[in-house]
């Protein structure tokens, strides 16, 4: 019994000390989504102010690919050690496991929630030519495109690519999906008439807003936005309860000491409320996230529950 006693003793000041020394060397963020979408400008602002505080390099990895599963199986196979950690979403995190028959991790059993770092509506887009400008519009000129009209979405099982498919099934539109790996292309696709509905996060499609090519007919969250005061939404517009929220957080390898991964939350809740982070981020329309890591799983669990049944009742199925 005093030798059990002494090895958990050991065991415990060896955490306490690995935690006291992290970090000791770069640590790496992986971000499932190509440079330039709104996944790399959140680590790389969070990354600019985490520097100063670990004295050591924030090293961005972006690993776009298979709607954000190849990005997150690289940070669930890392050493469990907080040294790789990865800018997890709705899709890879909550949606996979209803969709996928199979997938390369398991979300809940391989990947450790760290932090809620942001989290911001989708918003319907679509090319400045369109004749609609209000959302009735839309569904009404959809319609009459019969199955000719094709979507965008920045990656299948993504909520880009979830949000049309509810959209879908709440209006009675018909639309091809056509999957992107990230935002910058699933924008372009529309702004060039490739693709003619796009949802997805409005600071992806504000440099082609600006540039008069895309316009923005509705936003998701189930209020409006201060940001986007004049932008209605979904629900408003005749569609009741309809609230989707696009949302991100870092994660480590399930198994890392739970005292570095109370280290790297306690300093992401610092930057976060840094003023010139909070600034940032509102320019980009993003709604400030933190708390524990607990308050992320609890949240992460009742995201995956209520889209579950979404992808259930929709019949959404990923091969």
């Amino acid at each position: 019994m005093k030798k059990i006693t002494l090895l958990a003793l050991a065991c415990t000041l060896a955490t306490a000390a690995a935690a006291q020394s992290w970090p000791d060397k770069s640590v790496r963020v992986v971000v499932p989504a190509p440079a330039g979408s709104s996944l790399d400008v959140i680590v790389r602002l969070l990354g600019d102010k985490l520097k100063d505080r670990w004295k050591q390099s924030v090293v961005v990895d972006n690993k776009a690919g298979a709607g954000g599963m190849i990005g997150m199986d690289m940070v669930a196979k890392a050493p469990p050690d907080g040294y790789t950690l990865g800018i997890g979403f709705n899709g890879p995190i909550a949606f996979g496991p209803h969709m996928y028959k199979k997938m390369p991790y398991s979300p809940s059993k391989d990947l450790m929630p760290v932090v809620l770092t942001t989290s911001q509506p989708n918003v319907l887009a679509v090319q400045a030519s369109n004749p609609a400008n209000t959302l009735p519009e839309f569904v009404a000129w959809a319609k009459k495109q019969g199955n000719k009209l094709s979507y965008g979405s920045v990656g299948n099982g993504s909520s880009s690519h979830l949000t049309m498919e509810l959209f879908k099934s709440v209006t009675g539109i018909e639309a091809v999906h056509v999957p992107y790996n990230g935002s910058p292309p699933a924008s372009n696709s529309l702004a060039a008439g490739d693709t003619q509905a796009l949802f997805t996060v409005a600071p992806a499609l504000l440099p082609l807003v600006q540039a008069g090519r895309v316009k923005f007919i509705a936003t998701t969250s189930a209020k409006r936005v201060d940001l986007m005061k004049d932008l209605g939404t979904v629900a408003e517009a005749g569609y009741p309860g309809f609230d989707a929220v696009a949302w991100n957080g870092l994660f480590t390898a399930t198994g890392t000491p739970a005292a570095v991964v109370e280290r790297i939350n306690a300093d992401v809740n610092a930057v976060l409320k840094d003023p010139a982070v909070r600034e940032a981020f509102a320019k980009q329309g993003l709604i400030i996230g933190g708390g524990s890591a607990a308050d992320f799983k609890a949240f992460i669990d009742s995201e995956s529950q209520v889209w579950g049944a979404t992808i259930k009742r929709v019949g959404i199925s990923i091969d």
